[in-house]
């Protein structure tokens, strides 16, 4: 996911300027001949190219055009978000994400597998548990929701070493490149996950309708790029997995890499990512200017003809940094606004595969994140983290898709320029046209935004559009449209509405249906907006319309305007029904499916997950935050009875519709003091004692390295990767033997973007480095005491592994910046070091690890995880008692736990509850967050910026015993009394229609073979 930064890419500066700027050029130079070509002639019609598949196709389920996707035959747009299941490590809740997206009209959603956290050793491949995908497969035919599987190898996403297991950093050759040994490293992975989704391909009856071989191959460094040979050995892995439905890529940014026709390595649909706006979420009303491309389908002409328009990742959040505003900031920036404007640019460049990145992002739970990013990963995604619906842009994204969804001449009209002053009047409008088929008879769509699309300006226009009777001028009945501020519209001409025509329409279509004697018709608009419709009739029938609408009936046409108002109008002609909302009304509406070519309209839930009709029962899965009425909209005539999440629910009949009152109250929920819980304590830091035996520790003992990034600057290999620790804090120990000249001791470590370290000597603390939310490794000098000539002591360095940087651009290889030690010098003089013996250790058993429930990243090297005393019901009778309301003041490490009781109303609320830190003082400190033996949190509080920390029900058991534990690195001796105020908070509980939440596995303690 997501262009990196070039500021950061090491290039070599002559020939990379020049290969930069002599590739820009010749991308440019035909996408503006194009422009221009295209302008010149966009009141043509454009010639249509029908070539199908290219004869690769291995199979006829999945098939495409230069227009969109067919599935069984039948042309379908794709409107997909990013969801990955590893981030949301409780299985029966995947059903409870599906169910929402589908719920927002949206067909599909793309998912990422995590390489990292299925192969922890080279060979050894485990996909079980929380990281199997047949439940995820499972859940998303239930929800009748198709899959792009995008396996990587390599991913991206924000992940630690974006999705390679730490071991690929002791591979001699490049990353993502033909180097044999990086291919043969591949091979496993590549054929147990291939084969896993191949078994799920919707050619075996299973979701799965597109897979996507590597990510965002785009650019590469100081090696030959794009390398065919190397997407071609990655597609041959998939194909000899199994897959055969069609392999799609995406480009980082559109140049036309790998598209069909290239050559080797070649995909069946040229996919491209974008990210418009980027990622200051520290500015989330500040939208860069150059974002909104007006070439996408001009470009899309030239590099891929013959496939549908693909945005295979498009912005729907954005990443936060250590230090950063926080994710809410980011939901502000990517909010319902953008949306409506860069989204409805898409579809004005006749986007038919539009994936949305994140849909839900979920938790970087376990280490599992990269080092720019703290534990949340919500990423401001239109579902959040603890999976509420609070934010208007899911409701925006659902107008977006229902319209999509009821829209087929969509699929097949054809993109123009984006003009001024051709179909609008006021240059500052811009309108790009999707025009119909003329022989066809199919609509045309014409998408209006402001010129300058970050202008926050009201502007007034009038609109002359070609219809398939002529040019009709708009409004005819007021005098001026407006578009109000960052907004986009979709006016839609010769708009078929279920056998009834729209001559046009200024208020945008949110869903039409019809039913047993009656098609009814939803628009909307900002309130107080002027509008205005014309719908062509052929009954003589009244009108019966509110005295606010205003009607004009000349022959065959009727025309209604009206100002856009909190109060629903309903028009009838006949047995057409129009229901004129205001956005913020339209919200509240559903559209589940009854079955494939039917739906009801849903009116009042918070969500609607389903609904069925079975001879005279109307069934609805809903949840509820609040009373409220429901309304069903075409429910069948002869409906007896309304069920409700399985119960029986009155109803009453008014004006045709099916109407109930729900009532919602607020549950009791009686969530305990943490302060009040029988917390039990142990030092997690054992090893700065001189006698400690570190004789089981790992001799760091390699006098060389095949890290390819960082060359050794020290007599042996202290790097942590090289001997299989790849997650968690790590502990050093150095030996020696004092000279009694030892003055002091210098350090250079590296752990990622917002580590800290900390150094003893013996029992004496140096001191740390308490990080920032900037640096990844840091040279640090400590003045050591008096040392006795012959004595021996022992170096303690206690490192925070943040995670591996990713590896996105192939032939520089980032992901092997080490983490461990890079440097150090204990110096008995000026010229003189005192040698240094060093043994590390990090989770126990590093790749070999032991806690296979929970993965292989889970833990981290600290005395209390190598033992186990995080898992639930550790050995507390070898604890003393030990509150970390007031822990220990000293800097160290210590480890606390307690049993957590709930009983909360589960099996009817959904109830968010999160871990919340506040009021953290006696100087700077790093905590983690131990629920029930999974590290759901990483607190660091002199970085930030999070301090709440949500955790799913099924990690936590909501009726029943729970662990809580909390590892407390202070990092400094602090005049400050230690104080952590801690707490168990609950968002607002939903009333729902989810199916029951199962507790995922979690092993207790049991004693560790090795443990040391």
């Amino acid at each position: 996911m997501r262009l990196i930064d070039t500021t950061r890419i090491p290039v070599p500066m002559a020939s990379a300027k020049f290969q930069a700027n002599s590739i820009r050029f010749l991308i440019l130079l035909p996408i503006i001949f194009w422009a221009i070509w295209n302008y010149a002639l966009s009141a043509e019609e454009a010639p249509h190219i029908f070539i199908e598949n290219n004869g690769r196709s291995l199979q006829d389920v999945v098939t495409w055009d230069e227009h969109s996707l067919y599935i069984r035959g039948e042309r379908v747009m794709i409107m997909s978000g990013e969801f990955h299941p590893w981030r949301l490590p409780v299985p029966s809740l995947w059903l409870d994400i599906f169910q929402k997206v589908k719920a927002m009209g949206f067909n599909c959603v793309s998912f990422y597998s995590n390489w990292a956290l299925l192969e922890g050793k080279p060979g050894n491949f485990s996909a079980e548990g929380v990281f199997a995908y047949d439940q995820f497969f499972e859940a998303a035919t239930k929800a009748g929701i198709y899959l792009i599987a995008r396996p990587g190898p390599y991913i991206n996403a924000e992940v630690s070493f974006g999705g390679f297991p730490g071991w690929l950093q002791r591979i001699k050759g490049h990353l993502r490149t033909p180097d044999d040994d990086y291919l043969a490293a591949t091979d496993n992975y590549a054929a147990q996950m291939g084969a896993i989704i191949a078994r799920a391909q919707i050619t075996n009856g299973g979701p799965v309708i597109l897979y996507q071989p590597e990510n965002e191959y785009t650019v590469g460094v100081s090696i030959p790029f794009p390398s065919g040979k190397y997407m071609q050995y990655v597609e041959d892995q998939a194909q000899k997995a199994g897959i055969t439905v069609p392999l799609i890529s995406n480009d980082a940014v559109p140049l036309g890499h790998n598209a069909p026709g290239t050559g080797l390595g070649e995909v069946d649909i040229y996919g491209h990512d974008a990210y418009p706006v980027q990622f200051d979420c520290g500015n989330p009303s500040t939208w860069p200017p150059l974002a909104l491309s007006g070439i996408y389908h001009q470009t899309h002409e030239l590099q891929s003809p013959s496939t549908p328009f693909s945005l295979v990742e498009f912005q729907g959040g954005a990443y936060d940094p250590w230090g950063g505003p926080g994710f809410n900031n980011c939901a502000a920036f990517i909010n319902d606004e953008f949306e409506r404007v860069f989204y409805k640019n898409n579809f004005a460049a006749g986007a038919t595969i539009h994936n949305i990145y994140m849909i839900y992002g979920g938790t970087n739970w376990g280490n599992i994140g990269h080092p720019g990013g703290y534990t949340s990963y919500d990423y401001g995604a239109a579902i959040s983290e603890d999976r509420s619906l609070t934010r208007e842009k899911y409701s925006e994204l659902k107008l977006q898709a229902e319209w999509l969804k009821v829209s087929p001449d969509y699929l097949i009209a054809e993109p123009g320029a984006a003009l001024v002053w051709t179909y609008a009047n006021n240059a500052a409008i811009t309108v790009t046209r999707l025009a119909g088929n003329n022989t066809l008879g199919s609509g045309s769509f014409f998408v209006v935004r402001h010129s300058d699309y970050s202008s926050i300006a009201s502007d007034n226009y009038t609109m002359k559009l070609p219809t398939l009777t002529g040019d009709v001028s708009i409004p005819t009945l007021f005098d001026t449209l407006t578009l109000h501020g960052r907004d986009s519209k979709i006016v839609v001409t010769d708009y078929d509405v279920r056998g009834t025509r729209l001559l046009y329409s200024t208020a945008e279509v949110f869903t039409h249906q019809k039913f047993e004697n009656t098609t009814v018709l939803l628009v909307y608009s900002g309130e107080d907006e002027m509008n205005e419709l014309a719908v062509q009739v052929t009954s003589t029938s009244p009108i019966v319309a509110d005295k606010s609408i205003l009607v004009n009936r000349i022959s065959d046409l009727v025309t209604l305007t009206w100002a856009t108002s909190s109060t629903r109008r309903i028009v009838r002609i006949d047995n057409f029904q129009i229901y004129i909302l205001d956005r913020n009304s339209a919200y509240n509406y559903w559209v589940p499916q009854t079955s494939k070519s039917s739906s009801l309209i849903v009116n009042g839930p918070y969500l609607v997950r389903s609904a069925s009709i079975d001879n005279d029962v109307i069934s609805l899965s809903a949840d509820f935050n609040r009373s409220t009425i429901v309304e069903v909209i075409g429910a069948p005539l002869d409906t007896t009875h309304l069920e409700i999440n399985g119960e029986k629910t009155e109803f009453r009949i008014e004006d045709g519709r099916v109407v109930a009152d729900i009532l919602y109250s607020v549950p009791s929920l009686n969530l305990p003091s943490l302060s009040g819980l029988p917390w039990m304590y142990i030092d997690s830091l054992p090893e700065i004692q001189a006698d400690y035996d570190d004789s089981a520790w790992v001799a760091a003992d390699h006098q060389s390295t095949n890290n390819s990034y960082q060359s050794l600057l020290t007599p042996t290999s202290l790097f942590a990767g090289d001997y299989g620790f790849h997650a968690g804090v790590l502990l050093f120990r150095g030996h020696f033997t004092a000279k009694g000249t030892e003055k002091s001791f210098e350090i250079k470590t590296q752990g990622g973007t917002a580590y800290g370290h900390s150094v003893w000597l013996n029992g004496t603390f140096l001191g740390s480095w308490i990080g920032d939310a900037s640096t990844s490794s840091y040279d640090a000098t400590y003045t050591l005491p008096g040392l006795s000539q012959g004595e021996s002591y022992v170096l303690t360095v206690v490192i925070d592994h943040m995670g591996l940087d990713g590896n996105y651009v192939p032939g520089v290889d980032t992901g092997k910046a080490p983490r461990g030690i890079l440097n150090y010098r204990l110096a008995s003089s000026i010229i003189n070091t005192t040698p240094v013996t060093w043994k590390l250790t990090g989770n126990l058993g590093g790749e070999d690890y032991v806690d296979r429930a929970r993965g292989p990243l889970n833990e981290g090297g600290l005395f209390a995880e190598r033992q186990g005393y995080h898992l639930p019901q550790p050995p507390v009778g070898n604890f003393t008692a030990g509150s970390p309301f007031s822990p220990p003041s000293e800097p160290g490490v210590s480890f606390h736990i307690a049993p957590l009781n709930l009983d909360l109303p589960s099996d009817k609320y959904d109830i968010p509850l999160a871990f919340s830190f506040r009021n953290v003082a006696g100087g700077a400190a790093r905590i983690q967050l131990y629920v029930n033996g999974w590290q759901f949190g990483k607190f660091v509080g002199h970085i930030g910026p999070q301090t709440s920390f949500p955790v799913p029900e099924g990690i936590l058991n909501y009726k029943g015993e729970n662990w809580i534990g909390l590892i407390i690195w202070r990092m400094e001796d602090s005049g400050d009394t230690p104080v952590l105020d801690f707490r168990l908070e609950a968002g607002a509980p939903v009333l729902t229609g989810r199916d029951p939440v199962a507790l995922v596995e979690s092993p207790a303690w049991s004693t560790r073979d090795g443990a040391y």
